[in-house]
């Protein structure tokens, strides 16, 4: 019975957005620091993240396409190369060329979820969305992002207290799922971890900090990908001025002849 609740809650953050997305009035708009055309990673946020997710996610959660050294990545938590080395080393892998379990190096990945069925988390963020609109137009993205990080931070706040069992299973009453009940127990309460440095450790601000890491986890060159852009877009306006300049020069002789 223990470990068929611990497999429901595992997949439970793993589905229903859409439709959460579709009965609105859950998810609400978080200011995180990546948003928009020029936002970024807070290397503190990711820290913190990355803590919640290791004392609390990864027991049932996996990270299986994210590397122990992507840690210590400029723009990412950027851990020191000591540190990297010394938190891959609390856990173990598989090494199938001595067939046995062996300490992880920064060069393993986290690994699969711990149990069947539990959605592996590496890409949630982007896999979930949150906003629609306005009229059904793609232009969220460029203010508020896709609302991935707001769908997590809107399940793992949104617990009432209120519990029943049916079929056997405990399910707990949550007002960001559809249907409003989910079999994952919540995962975080006020207070649950302790950081160092201090911060706040409300139940808002944790969930902020681990979605803020799961969108680092699902896109890393976020940063990057933006100067590419920026770049890009730089580049494009100067160029269709100079074609436009170009045009009118060669046609100006037969303008004038009109």
């Amino acid at each position: 019975m223990f470990k068929k609740t611990i497999l429901s809650a595992c997949m439970a953050l793993g589905v229903g957005a859409s439709a959460m997305a579709s009965e609105g009035g859950a998810i609400h708009d978080v200011a995180f620091s990546f948003e928009g055309m020029f936002g970024i990673y807070e290397e503190a946020e990711l820290q913190r993240g990355l803590q919640v997710y290791t004392e609390v996610c990864a027991a049932c959660h996996g990270l299986n396409l994210v590397s122990y050294r992507n840690l210590g990545d400029e723009g990412g938590p950027a851990l020191p190369e000591d540190q990297v080395k010394a938190y891959a080393a609390q856990f173990e892998t598989f090494d199938p060329e001595v067939d046995d379990f062996r300490p992880a190096i920064p060069s393993d990945r986290f690994g699969d979820s711990q149990y069947d069925g539990a959605p592996d988390l590496s890409l949630m963020a982007k896999a979930r969305k949150g906003f629609e609109g306005p009229y059904g137009l793609v232009v969220n993205p460029l203010f508020r992002g896709v609302g991935g990080p707001e769908y997590i931070v809107a399940i793992l706040t949104g617990y009432t207290g209120e519990e029943k069992e049916q079929a056997g299973t405990i399910l707990y009453e949550n007002t960001a799922f559809p249907g409003g009940w989910i079999s994952m127990p919540p995962p975080l309460s006020d207070e649950l971890v302790e950081y160092e440095p201090a911060a706040d450790t409300d139940l808002e601000s944790l969930s902020e900090d681990v979605a803020s890491f799961l969108m680092w986890t699902a896109e890393p060159k976020l940063v990057q990908r933006k100067k590419a852009g920026l770049v890009a877009v730089i580049f494009l306006s100067f160029l269709a001025v100079m074609l436009y300049l170009t045009n009118k020069k060669l046609w100006a002789k037969a303008k004038r002849k009109d």
